[in-house]
């Protein structure tokens, strides 16, 4: 039996239930209702914001991170008083300042193959707001065995893409992608920048689809794929179908349980705490290599962006993007002694795999990039 609403809450959502496709059950029905978002960051901020506002019942946070300054450029939930919080506990607050009448669970803990299905079992739907390939090709999985929804969305620099995976209804996710592209191929927001508007856009969209499955309305994206670019404002859709093949979903899937998924995508699924690392014996600190740049005839590679050396550069570094680097290698002597270093550490690591590889054995990584050197030796450089 659905739950009434009282004299404040159709005050509330007056607006609703003058729609016929919601009106006054659709509405008791989104406070029966309860979503999942996976992530508080660009893309959890608009979804949980807009499912509090149109009063879904119950809304699940997962995330451990807290809140950083460089977050509030996109991070829409958060505020400049919120910095140091725990992201869950900022979102949770504002959520709850919008509608005090829902309620509003947080976990603070990184989703992982240990806790994903629990969390999720008693959730109607689940909506991905993750940034990184192992949480994804989980909470497909995890939607897939519990038979929920799985409201998808990613985004980059002006690029979203949106889709509904469900597989009682259509294809999952592992059914577009079965493999996970290879390491370092597919760059991070925190790599390669994103729009701070375009969360926005795309996650208010993820919160439609949410809707609109939870109310039954409409035609959601099962079997499409929305591509969305900020530049041109174009949206177009892309025509998916099930996998036979599908290890997940498809009627001879192997695949029964959630697996090691940090292995399986071969990088990390979530931030340990650790800058940038090539991994023991092959970094060096901004301390280290302060000394080692007195004395020693070193050579600096630095793999960024071109425009990224507008906000810092260090001296007499020479310029190569990651990119470029392969067909770029005879600009550089394999016999010098170098440091490679980017913003944080992690594409220098990449750079550092592509030189060991054609023979260059007396390479470093700068750990933690140029924002290490500027937290640790240059103070005047910014952070970014």
């Amino acid at each position: 039996m659905l739950p009434e609403l009282n004299h404040e809450e159709i005050l509330r959502y007056s607006r609703h239930l003058l729609i016929p496709e919601v009106g006054l059950e659709g509405q008791r029905k989104l406070k029966n209702s309860s979503a999942l978002i996976v992530g508080t960051g660009g893309l959890g901020s608009p979804v949980s914001l807009y499912l509090a506002a149109a009063g879904v019942g119950r809304i699940g946070l997962v995330d451990y991170d807290v809140v950083d300054s460089s977050n509030l450029q996109r991070q829409v939930i958060h505020g400049t008083s919120s910095i140091g919080k725990l992201k869950v506990e900022s979102a949770r607050e504002k959520l709850l300042d919008l509608n005090p009448d829902i309620q509003v669970d947080v976990y603070d803990e990184p989703y992982t193959s240990e806790n994903a299905l629990r969390i999720a079992r008693d959730f109607d739907i689940i909506l991905d707001g993750t940034d990184n390939f192992p949480t994804r090709y989980l909470t497909n999985d995890v939607a897939v065995f519990l038979g929920k929804p799985n409201v998808y969305a990613s985004i980059f620099r002006f690029d979203g893409q949106v889709s509904v995976f469900y597989a009682k209804e259509g294809p999952c996710y592992r059914c577009l992608f079965p493999e996970p592209p290879p390491p370092g191929l597919v760059p991070s927001c925190a790599e390669g920048g994103v729009l701070g508007v375009l969360p926005g856009t795309i996650g208010t969209l993820q919160a439609t689809e949410a809707l609109k499955v939870l109310l039954g309305i409409g035609e959601p994206l099962i079997g499409k794929l929305l591509l969305y670019n900020a530049l041109d404002m174009s949206f177009d859709f892309v025509q998916l179908k099930k996998n036979p093949k599908c290890r997940v979903c498809g009627p001879n899937a192997d695949i029964k349980e959630l697996i090691d998924y940090e292995e399986f995508c071969g990088v990390p699924g979530h931030d340990h705490g650790e800058e940038g690392s090539a991994g023991e014996g092959l970094d060096v600190t901004a301390s280290e290599l302060a000394e080692r740049i007195k004395g020693d005839q070193l050579k600096l590679l630095d793999v960024r962006e071109p425009h990224e050396l507008e906000i810092s550069a260090l001296p007499n570094a020479v310029n190569i993007p990651l990119g470029q680097l392969a067909s770029r290698l005879s600009e550089l002597n394999s016999a010098d002694d170098m440091v490679v270093f980017c913003k944080g550490g992690t594409r220098s690591a990449r750079a550092l795999e592509l030189l060991a590889s054609a023979g260059f054995k007396k390479v470093k990584n700068l750990k933690g990039g140029i924002n290490a050197w500027a937290r640790e030796v240059d103070t005047s450089l910014p952070i970014y």
